[in-house]
């Protein structure tokens, strides 16, 4: 009797609590998923393409410039520049690209075609009706200003005179950028043989790079940056002026020394996901069978209010056990999803879903 006198009142459960709880829990989801696939479309498709982009360098093996001597900066040579490849198959790697005003460490991977499947993997792609590198005409390559790693997201931050410099197998090209226009997609010139002078024979070998504009939404319009060719060089003497700098001892070195991060050796986040689900039943059921479900007991002895109905507090309290036990387990079902949608329902999203498969330029591969 004395245990009933001092019991706490049941709070009655309000209606409107409730649905004004659910829709704020609703929104609030929403709003989550939509900043989850932001980060998915800037982030975690370019940690994918770095991922591949990495994978193709190392099949193909080519030699260091240094190739395990002291590295030397590569003299100009006179003469036509060799072409290299003379040809190629599509999505074949062909190149390997710096742009020093991108930052030290950019470097992406330049590969035959210019199709989403490519661009969106591969890193920079080359038109496969313009010129090679080092010939007379146009070299024009395509590549992402945003999303899969955004290669050519900073084309705007270009100055004349920045070195754009392509790495075949063998050789440097090594050109300067000049300038930009912007055009409308079926301007084609900008990638025909003479930009400079569409109704001529081109004298000059130049570079044509092409991107979305603008960068964050729908692109309506092409960003067509150009350069022109300064020298070339071999890999076996060296590299370029345009990528060296020197220690305190005045050795020559590399400024890009690539380091493969620890989000792009992830190869499909589905492990994850299925991890994330065996962690939480093995703390589910240890718990269940420790503490079994204390939160419900205090509800049901009257010891807790009467909750409203809501969605995520209606989760948390039937996790068994003590409270950091159930807010583990909620994280572990939290983490599981975000990881779930990062590999299965953003990608079905951006391929399915007509405005997101215009904004994202999402082709599944």
């Amino acid at each position: 009797m004395a245990h009933s006198q001092h019991a706490a009142p049941r709070r009655t459960r309000s209606v409107g609590r409730s649905i004004v709880t659910i829709v704020a829990e609703l929104l609030l989801t929403f709003a989550a998923i939509c900043g989850l696939y932001v980060a998915w479309m800037q982030w975690w498709t370019g940690v994918q393409s770095d991922h591949v982009q990495q994978e193709t360098r190392a099949q193909v093996a080519w030699v260091q410039p240094n190739d395990g001597g002291t590295l030397k900066i590569a003299q100009p040579q006179d003469g036509e520049p060799p072409v290299q490849p003379k040809e190629a198959l599509t999505g074949e790697l062909i190149a390997r690209v710096y742009i020093p005003r991108f930052g030290d460490q950019w470097e992406r991977n330049l590969v035959q075609g210019t199709d989403l499947a490519e661009l969106n993997q591969h890193g920079l792609g080359h038109y496969v009706d313009s010129q090679m590198a080092g010939q007379v005409g146009n070299f024009a390559i395509a590549g992402h200003r945003n999303g899969y790693g955004q290669p050519l997201g900073d084309v705007d931050k270009l100055e004349k005179g920045d070195a754009i410099v392509i790495r075949s197998k063998d050789y440097w090209y090594v050109y300067h950028y000049t300038n930009y226009t912007i055009v409308t997609p079926d301007e084609g010139w900008v990638i025909g043989p003479n930009p400079e002078h569409p109704d001529e024979q081109p004298t000059k070998r130049l570079i044509t790079m092409t991107t979305c504009e603008p960068k964050y939404t729908a692109p309506t319009h092409r960003w067509a940056s150009f350069g022109e060719f300064a020298y070339w060089a071999r890999v076996s003497d060296g590299i370029p002026k345009e990528l060296a700098k020197t220690d305190a001892n005045g050795a020559v070195e590399f400024i890009n020394n690539e380091r493969q991060s620890f989000a792009s050796s992830i190869t499909s986040l589905a492990p994850w996901v299925w991890g994330a689900l065996i962690v939480y039943a093995v703390v589910f059921l240890a718990a269940a069978v420790a503490w079994r479900w204390p939160a419900l007991r205090a509800i049901h002895e009257g010891s807790r209010p009467l909750p409203d109905v809501d969605i995520y507090g209606w989760l948390l309290r039937h996790q068994p056990g003590a409270a950091p036990i159930r807010w583990l387990l909620m994280l572990l079902l939290v983490f599981a999803a975000a990881a779930a949608l990062f590999q299965w329902g953003f990608p079905w999203a951006a391929a399915n879903i007509p405005f997101l498969q215009q904004m994202s330029n999402y082709v599944a591969v």
